[in-house]
């Protein structure tokens, strides 16, 4: 096999020596080989190892001709990144702090224990959230209207047909809606640090430094992970038949408009209205958390849905490609989209500004908002960064770091943690990833997605 289209790779030279040292480019090259690839495989600056396809890595496969790939999407299907803005300060919340991380931590559920989602769901009212998304929660008070515009897709994606999702899936989606997870995902508490784009933050309601914001992180839970699983099942049983050549057994696929295809992309939509769900139930009760604390109302509080966006999919999306329009599957793993100003899939709010995307820090570094510019379409089918990017196994973090040491350097900075174990605070420390700061100024030089607000952390929860 041979490469169809060239890797492109965005990131500076301290970046692009750590990708050689995994199989970072490796697996971007065998991604050039698959079928009905387009133009060129992107890998962005947080580029890493992934489960075949490069997490940070970003492809348009033809939509006629092109596969479609389960582990090119991952196996959190629609993970996602979503800001809540507050009116209060930084000086209001610091005294109340821990009493908020606690009444967060106790109302939320995270990690891997046995504890159930913040809504129990039966088998019928679970497989009306996979098909309706958000809207289902709006009509059970759990969201708001405002919620709906201010989340990509307005929280839901034609053509997800429950069928398709195995009872395993099923089991293991009924009782986490409104729970974190574990590994990366967590709830921070931050303040903005320092605005770079004061009328784009003025639209968004992030009005000055020093003021609070929530930043959600999480995904599609074991549902998502099942269902990756499964289709990634059936696609190696499959590719045979359709004379698929595999650089890797990992990037197993089928053609994207196969029954085996239309079935995952109808799971896939399933455990992404899931993910939007599940970030939204989280949202409900995050507001009730700080309406408790504060003795406030949630309008009092102005606790507005500043945006939603996700970061592991597969899209039907119109590029131009050599010369004319092509209609492709964007898939983008660990990747966020980042459309311009005018774009039809931004809110009504935004289309003069361009899309808001986010990048998720890790307990004691910054998280980023950033602008969608012209430039991403150009250059990376719309997409941009979603995150700083691993640079160590989590094997590799338990070696060098350990507890104390880092719960006392996050005390040290006067953020307040609580989570359900040590072990993976250990495999979540700030240091184990590159420097996000870097990773928001190569977005931002290359006009992909540019600077809007840094956010740094005060408190944070995780699984």
């Amino acid at each position: 096999m041979g490469m169809k289209v060239p890797v492109r790779i965005f990131a500076n030279d301290d970046l692009v020596k750590r990708m050689v040292s995994d199989r970072t480019i490796q697996q971007a090259v065998n991604v050039s080989m698959l079928r009905g690839v387009q133009k060129n495989v992107i890998v962005l600056p947080d580029g890493h190892q992934g489960y075949g396809f490069p997490v940070g890595g970003v492809a348009a496969m033809d939509y006629n001709e092109g596969i479609i790939s389960p582990g090119s999407v991952g196996y959190d299907i629609n993970c996602g990144v979503r800001l809540i803005r507050t009116n209060l300060t930084q000086v209001q919340v610091r005294p109340k702090l821990a009493a908020l991380v606690s009444d967060l931590f106790d109302t939320i559920p995270a990690g891997m224990s046995k504890r159930e989602g913040c809504i129990g769901l039966t088998r019928t009212e679970l497989d009306e959230v996979l098909v309706q998304g958000v809207p289902w929660l709006v009509n059970r008070s759990y969201a708001t209207n405002d919620d709906l515009e201010m989340c990509e897709e307005k929280g839901h994606i034609e053509g997800a047909e429950p069928e398709k999702v195995s009872n395993e899936a099923h089991r293991r989606g009924t009782p986490q809606l409104g729970s974190l997870g574990s590994g990366n995902h967590f709830l921070e508490i931050q303040k903005i640090d320092k605005i770079y784009d004061r009328d784009a933050a003025e639209l968004m309601g992030l009005r000055k430094e020093g003021d609070v914001t929530v930043l959600i992180h999480c995904g599609s839970r074991g549902f998502g992970h099942q269902i990756c699983k499964d289709y990634l099942a059936v696609c190696e049983q499959s590719h045979q038949k359709y004379g698929i050549e595999l650089p890797d057994k990992q990037l197993a696929c089928v053609p994207n408009l196969s029954e085996e295809g239309e079935s995952y992309k109808k799971a896939m939509r399933c455990a992404m209205n899931y993910s939007w769900s599940n970030r939204q139930t989280i949202t409900y009760w995050t507001r009730r958390s700080f309406e408790r604390v504060f003795r406030q109302s949630e309008s009092d509080l102005d606790m507005k849905l500043v945006y939603d966006i996700a970061h592991n999919s597969a899209k039907a999306e119109i590029h131009h490609i050599d010369g004319k329009d092509r209609k492709v599957v964007i898939h983008r793993k660990g990747a966020t989209r980042a459309f311009p100003a005018g774009s039809p899939e931004i809110p009504q709010k935004y289309r003069k500004i361009g899309q808001p995307t986010f990048i998720p820090g890790s307990m004691g570094s910054a998280s980023w908002v950033l602008l969608g510019k012209p430039n991403s379409l150009e250059n990376t089918f719309g997409s941009t960064v979603h995150g700083a990017g691993r640079l160590l196994s989590r094997t590799a973090a338990h070696k060098i770091y350990n507890y104390k040491q880092i719960i006392e350097q996050l005390q040290e900075r006067g953020i307040c943690l609580k989570s359900t174990t040590r072990y993976e605070v250990v495999e979540e420390a700030p240091q184990v990833y590159k420097d996000v700061d870097t990773i928001a100024d190569i977005s931002h030089q290359l006009g992909i997605a540019t600077k809007v607000a840094r956010l740094v952390p005060l408190g944070v929860i995780k699984g």
